[in-house]
């Protein structure tokens, strides 16, 4: 029986009253114009770059003095590309790869180290597995490199932080979004913000999409809604709450098999699953926010956020193994398996915000705490065909799946609390600063294998330093070096299952050591350049003295360049552009591959562009670019996908200033690529020509 939690939920709702939250952000832009006439809203137009860094400090900071590689996705360049979901905009953030996240979550490779648990909203974890939408989303903020000081275990790679839209006590507008793309896929939105009083405001966003693409009897639907309210509950004092309910159903494809080394050619829409519903994924989400923001005076104030979460997931699916059989005659190997996963997450924060002066130095020093109890279940049944895991049947351009049966094959229970305390200082001297911090965390994983019986729990306490040091010659330029660390306990970012093996071994380390420039060459122009160098050790490597045992000298290493700039260039163009030189490589032996081998899903090269160029007051036009060379898709280096370049393009009518028109185009050339993969036999194909025509409505 796993060991109740309750003395932790009961301290993270006390504690909700001193919970730091993200401070409040500016109001949604609702009359965006890139020709810089007058704009009737609260809070300043973002357009293409953004320059809040609290999220990487829990402190009102400049992004410009965060010595750390951090990449925004703005509002602006949210909606001019057309974006409705996490991974289509993770695809122009140079340093990231996605994986395919078995064709019903979210993956990402995040500088060599892949993750399905480092999200968060508003600097909360969102760690379960489902895709993410991105209707009521302010921004998105990818943060790169170890960095536990901030956001607890894992984030080894960096971290994924979404930024809410809230409502807005000082303006009224009403918004909608109308879609249709060229596979039939079709989706609506809304966005509503009301003032209710001079001190309250409701604001309320929801969408609905059916969904299509390029494979082959691929659909699916998502519906979600998301009420927030701010209360202004005196002139220091503010209050946030939120709902959250996000409802998924689709089709799981898990892509198509490789041959000869590289993805299998000529099967592009073919998919390789069950066609009468067994493939299939549906998802539930509620997530319920409390924040509070309170300032006792100038030098010192406190931000509290409370946030309950749960996820009901389950899928089916038939996939994809090798390919066989003689080269006129050839065959593939399928298999299959169904997933249930329940989670409640409930977690607490809490920070105190104090500046002051010592002598010549100014100081900004944060102390905080953390605190959150998880709940888990899991199970995994197997398909049967005939007694058999898996068939053979001749390749073809469609499948009829011969009956199977499900046969049990696992089932668990967990439950992990973990309790945070750090603190940190930012140190003005004026023409240097330091960011020094330290975190101790508690990481307490209790499971239950229900098969076996077997009963794990492991405890683990763990110290995470941050050290950075940035030199300012001028306001407008940052030289920073930086040092960071994060930890992984042994049993996967999901903590599902204990083994006898897993719940001894002391956690995996990364340790990220990075050094760059920011430089600001206009307040709505900024440049950067970084190059780090991010290790990961204590991996699991089998034991040469002792067949059949485990030892933790495994180690690997990644080494990158990372250079963008972002912002306005003139009055009419705003872009966004990105390049990234990575190298990453397993350099002492693990279990998984021996030293030498590249690590998966790593490119050499990636670069990224997107721009917009207003012609006149009502038509503009939009271009973008993404390169990757070629990857392995998985640490075998058996498999790899092909370097590519993928051009999209838009247009954009204003027709009135309540009415807008808008033409996405992505892959105008209609080029061939394969962007993603989950193993060496489940590669995405990427989507060919598809164009979306959009109707964006304003009052």
């Amino acid at each position: 029986m796993i060991r109740s939690a309750i003395r932790f939920r009961a301290a993270i709702l006390a504690g909700s009253a001193l919970a730091v939250a993200i401070p409040a952000h500016a109001a949604d832009d609702t009359q965006r114009d890139y020709l810089g006439s007058e704009i009737i809203v609260t809070g300043q137009r973002e357009s293409y770059v953004n320059n809040d860094g609290s999220t990487a400090t829990k402190t009102p900071t400049p992004l410009l003095n965060v010595p750390q590689a951090v990449t925004v996705i703005t509002a602006d360049q949210i909606e001019d590309q057309g974006l409705r979901n996490l991974n289509d905009a993770l695809r122009f953030v140079t340093g990231v790869s996605l994986g395919t996240g078995e064709g019903h979550r979210d993956q990402i490779v995040l500088r060599g180290q892949s993750t399905t648990a480092d999200f968060f909203i508003d600097g909360l974890r969102d760690d379960s597995q489902y895709y993410r939408p991105l209707y009521n989303v302010e921004r998105i903020e990818v943060l790169k490199g170890a960095n536990a000081l901030i956001f607890g275990r894992g984030a080894g790679g960096g971290a994924i932080n979404r930024v809410m839209k809230t409502a807005d006590t000082m303006t009224s507008f009403v918004g909608a979004d109308f879609s249709l793309d060229s596979f039939g896929g079709f989706s609506g939105a809304a966005d509503i913000n009301q003032p209710l009083t001079d001190t309250v405001a409701l604001r309320v966003t929801g969408t609905y999409e059916e969904l299509n693409n390029h494979r082959n009897f691929y659909d699916g639907r998502f519906f979600g809604i998301s009420p927030t309210l701010t209360a202004e509950l005196g002139p220091n004092t503010r209050l946030t709450a939120s709902y959250t309910y996000d409802d998924d159903r689709r089709v799981v494809d898990r892509g198509i098999p490789s041959e000869n080394g590289a993805p299998l050619r000529g099967f592009d829409k073919v998919f390789f699953g069950d066609t009468n519903g067994y493939n299939t994924s549906t998802n539930q989400v509620h997530i319920a926010r409390a924040r509070i923001d309170h300032a006792f005076s100038e030098a010192l104030s406190f931000n509290a956020s409370v946030q309950f979460a749960d996820y009901d997931k389950f899928y089916g699916n038939i996939l994809p193994g090798a390919l066989g059989g003689p080269a006129n005659a050839r065959t593939v190997t399928l298999s299959g398996y169904e997933s249930g996963n329940t989670r409640q997450n409930l977690i607490g924060q809490a920070n105190l915000i104090a500046e002051f002066a010592t002598g010549p130095a100014t100081h900004t020093l944060l102390v905080g705490a953390e605190a959150m109890d998880q709940d888990s279940t899991a199970i995994r049944n197997n398909v049967s065909f005939g007694g058999a895991g898996n068939v053979t049947l001749p390749l073809a351009t469609s499948f009829t799946i011969p009956a199977f049966t499900i046969v049990p094959n696992s089932e668990s229970e967990s439950s992990l609390n973990t309790l945070s305390f750090y603190v940190q200082d930012q140190i003005d001297f004026g023409l240097v600063q330091l960011v020094a911090g330290l975190r101790y965390d508690r990481f307490d994983l209790e499971t239950l294998n229900i098969r076996s019986g077997f009963a794990g729990e492991r405890v683990d306490e763990k110290w995470s330093p941050r050290l950075g040091v940035i030199v300012k010659p001028t306001e407008a330029i940052s030289l920073y070096a930086s040092y960071a660390t994060s930890f992984l306990p042994q049993s996967g970012d999901q903590f599902t299952v204990l083994s006898a093996v897993s719940e001894t071994l002391v956690p995996e380390k990364f340790e990220n050591w990075e050094a760059g420039v920011k430089y600001a060459i206009t307040p709505e122009l900024v440049a950067t350049a970084a190059v780090f160098q991010l290790d990961r050790t204590n991996t699991q490597s089998p034991d040469p003295a002792n067949p059949g045992q485990i030892i933790l000298t495994g180690a690997t290493r990644t080494k990158g360049i990372e250079l963008s700039l972002a912002g306005e260039v003139s009055r009419d163009l705003q872009l966004t552009l990105g390049y990234t030189l990575l190298d990453g490589k397993i350099t002492r032996t693990t279990s998984s591959a021996p030293a030498g081998r590249e690590l998966a899903q790593v490119p050499g090269h990636q670069v990224s562009a997107w721009a917009r160029y207003q012609l006149t007051r009502q038509f503009g036009i939009g271009a973008g670019l993404i390169h990757q060379s070629s990857q392995y898709t998985t640490l075998t280096n058996a498999v790899e996908l092909p370097s590519y370049a993928r051009v999209d393009a838009a247009l954009y009518y204003d027709v009135s200033p309540e009415l807008t028109l808008q033409l996405n185009v992505e892959n105008l050339f209609d080029a061939t690529y394969y962007p993603s993969s989950h193993n060496d036999n489940n590669i995405q194909p990427g989507e060919p020509f598809n164009a979306t025509l959009s109707a964006r409505i304003r009052f």
